[in-house]
């Protein structure tokens, strides 16, 4: 059966503070809790509770879920006060995301949805074919939750939904971790076809929904200067770059990671794509891996380095600099002269700038080149309100 919302008149009013609309009314998706008339009333909501929002001079401005216990405490879902938020409102998205994503891509392998970027805040939905891993990481993404599920089934119809709750930015929204497959079953790693190679994503035992695809483009250019090279993979997963690199043409790899499940996958794939046998797999903490490299003598014609965000919080940034500023001189002593360095940040909070400023004064004397500046594949799109939301950043090196 079809799910509605409620009529207009049924939805609770949340007031802005005099003169604290100007954002809002700019195209801002969001509404900080001190822009807010925090009544008695606004703070009893239930967390994700859909909400009217209204300015000082009882002009309507959207509907948006809301959480008073957060900072962020309303996110747009509708500049329009009396849409309904039904599952025809989110197979509306759902269309207009999937149309994108059939533009940008031949094989349906791809983020669905991301976000405000894609209106449906809160919300991340990675598609492996017949297969859907949603990350719900808002209150008001749990509230949607049967209205998400009606129209993903309505729209795609998958043979299996993962409904991954196991993010820890949903305790900011006061959510518990959860873990659910609504609908099929879960029966192995799920198989990926992205730049020309096979891989495999385990949703619920590796990191985020399975799979990283905003890494697509930067894997794709670091694989063809990979080319008659000896890579280092290094923060390898499941063998995003590594896997590629070989396919594409390198002389040899070695993905290093410290999970030895994410090696398992990434050999699982090497194994596919009939590039095992000039494949090799250590499990090694990346910087004492790098320090022992090193003292080796081991040299790499392209060395990759993508690890998980050194930046948790703002409070981090000073602590998080200098580990990438060490990670870039560990990193660079094992590129060969002219060979290539490939340095990634997921961190929300490390600005391109100081990314860029730690990295090159990692290097010390050494000299070099700066290739490419690169950031998430397109199916990552960025509200362009929210700049910050660009999180990804990945800086392509020649060394001297």
């Amino acid at each position: 059966m079809t799910q509605r919302g409620p009529a207009s008149s049924a939805i609770p009013l949340i007031l802005l503070q005099k003169g604290r609309s100007s954002r809002l009314r700019a195209g801002h998706p969001w509404v900080f809790s001190n822009e807010i008339e925090m009544t008695l009333e606004a703070k009893a909501l239930l967390p994700g509770s859909l909400v009217r929002l209204q300015d000082a001079g009882a002009e309507p401005l959207g509907l948006a879920y809301f959480n008073p216990h957060s900072l962020i405490a309303a996110r747009v879902l509708s500049r329009e006060s009396e849409r309904q938020i039904d599952v025809s409102f989110i197979v509306e998205r759902l269309n207009k995301a999937l149309a994108l994503r059939d533009t940008l891509f031949d094989r349906p392998f791809y983020r669905l949805i991301h976000a405000e970027a894609d209106g449906l805040p809160g919300i991340v939905i990675d598609r492996f074919d017949d297969a859907l891993s949603i990350q719900a990481n808002t209150a008001g993404a749990e509230s949607l939750r049967p209205l998400l599920l009606e129209a993903l089934e309505s729209v795609l119809s998958p043979n299996l939904v993962v409904w991954d709750g196991s993010s820890p930015v949903r305790r900011l929204e006061g959510l518990e971790p959860c873990f659910d497959i609504p609908k099929g079953q879960l029966e192995g790693p799920l198989e990926i076809e992205e730049n020309g190679a096979v891989y495999f994503a385990a949703p619920g035992e590796g990191q985020k929904t399975g799979w990283f695809f905003d890494q697509r483009p930067n894997r794709a250019l670091a694989a063809r200067l990979g080319k008659d090279r000896r890579v280092l993979d290094l923060y390898s997963y499941a063998g995003g770059f590594g896997v590629l690199a070989a396919v594409r043409g390198a002389s040899s790899v070695l993905c290093a990671d410290r999970s030895a499940t994410a090696l398992d996958l990434a050999r699982k794939a090497a194994e596919r794509n009939g590039v095992a046998a000039k494949m090799d797999f250590e499990k090694a903490e990346a910087f004492d891996y790098l320090e022992k490299a090193a003292a080796r003598g081991e040299k790499f014609g392209l060395v990759v380095a993508d690890p998980p965000a050194f930046v948790k919080s703002k409070k981090d940034l000073a602590q998080g600099a200098k580990g990438y500023r060490k990670l870039a001189k560990l990193a660079q002593a094992l590129v060969e002269p002219g060979g290539f360095l490939v340095l990634a940040s997921c961190s929300h909070h490390m600005t391109p700038e100081i990314f860029l400023k730690e990295s090159v004064q990692g290097f010390g004397r050494r000299q070099g080149r700066i290739l490419h500046q690169g950031g998430a594949g397109p199916d990552h799109p960025v509200h362009p309100l929210l700049p910050e939301s660009a999180y990804l950043k990945a800086l392509f090196f020649q060394l001297d």
